[in-house]
């Protein structure tokens, strides 16, 4: 009787461990997911495009946040920020504290622009701070 009892109890603790080890592969795999993938991935910088006199900047999301969510910007040259169809809410206004620039967009067509004058690493944010990203002014 003794043996049966000691037999259940392992295989009761083997299905915990099992359990806890796929809990734990799930929450690391959507860790990963949800920041982004690796820091080195490259889409998460975005340099912005220039046409000769405007940096053009077209911002989404993903993972209920701004993406890019770094963007690099020249000093002195204008920028032109466009939101897609996928920003939504308070998402769709854009501060930048540092740069005294506020700005909201309706829809696509609509941009936030602005020239930056101060080099620097710089925070964004949309106005309920939920959204945040960083521009980087060289």
């Amino acid at each position: 009787m003794e043996e049966n009892k000691a037999i259940t109890i392992k295989k009761s603790s083997t299905w915990k461990y099992a359990t806890f080890i796929i809990i734990m592969a799930i929450g690391i795999f959507m860790f990963v997911n949800a920041s982004g993938g690796t820091k080195n991935n490259p889409a998460t910088k975005n340099v912005a495009s220039n046409d000769g006199n405007t940096q053009k900047i077209t911002l989404g999301v993903k993972n209920y946040n701004y993406y890019p969510n770094t963007i690099t910007v020249k000093a002195g040259q204008p920028v032109s920020i466009t939101l897609d169809s996928s920003v939504q809410g308070c998402l769709r206004g854009i501060n930048i504290k540092d740069l005294e620039v506020r700005g909201y967009s309706q829809s696509p067509d609509q941009t936030i622009d602005f020239t930056p004058t101060q080099k620097g690493t710089h925070r964004f944010a949309c106005p309920m701070g939920m959204g945040y990203g960083t521009i980087i002014v060289e």
